[in-house]
């Protein structure tokens, strides 16, 4: 297969586009290129052709993977997902998370970490941070060690009704403020128990969700 032509320069993603007489573009980062000594006019036997694709892929999945993890916080599993996702070869997606992993750009033990501590900065309760680990597809023998020492909301709680209600609030205000709390992740009896330190009747509420 003959290379017909190779960009000179990179695109905004860092990519050489290369066409074939055949019609087919490839977008190759820069040692891909080198590692194949690619050049225009350049001639290429089908194991040539072949090994070039299946680079291609695995460099590919690994920039992407770059991109992702600098980007956010993600476990290994979220990670191989997202890739599959954007279109990488699942085989070559795997071995993008294990090239991150023995970089130890992608460790799930301190996305965990880093997923705790950003719910605990938003106030949220520990409800929603186990959701977080969830939706992170964070390994469950990591939960109970990150969540050990999660720290009492109480404060957090009541600081966020007072900013929502005041002495002239009705039942429909304090139900408001009640809902958005529960979707913070915290549970209800907290909620009740903030209630009553701020003086609001709390009697017509049910005892438990």
């Amino acid at each position: 297969m003959k290379l017909e032509t190779l960009k000179t320069a990179p695109d905004r993603a860092g990519r050489y586009w290369v066409t074939f007489e055949d019609g087919t573009r490839m977008g190759l980062y820069r040692q891909t290129v080198e590692d194949f000594g690619l050049y225009s006019g350049m001639e290429l036997d089908d194991g040539q052709m072949e090994n070039l694709r299946t680079a291609a892929g695995q460099m590919s999945a690994k920039m992407r993977a770059v991109r992702i993890v600098s980007a956010t916080s993600v476990s290994r599993r979220d990670l191989e997902e997202r890739l599959v996702r954007k279109g990488e070869d699942p085989e070559q997606a795997r071995q993008a998370v294990n090239w991150m992993s023995d970089l130890h750009l992608v460790d799930d033990r301190a996305t965990a970490e880093q997923v705790v501590n950003s719910c605990i900065s938003k106030g949220y309760g520990l409800a929603r941070a186990k959701q977080a680990l969830y939706e992170k597809r964070i390994p469950r023998e990591y939960w109970d060690e990150v969540l050990e020492d999660y720290p009492d909301q109480s404060e957090k709680i009541t600081a966020f009704l007072q900013s929502r209600l005041d002495a002239d609030s009705d039942e429909k205000a304090v139900k408001r403020a009640i809902d958005a709390l529960l979707r913070r992740g915290h549970s209800y009896g907290a909620i009740r128990r903030a209630l009553d330190s701020l003086s609001f009747d709390t009697e017509d509420f049910q005892e438990e969700f």
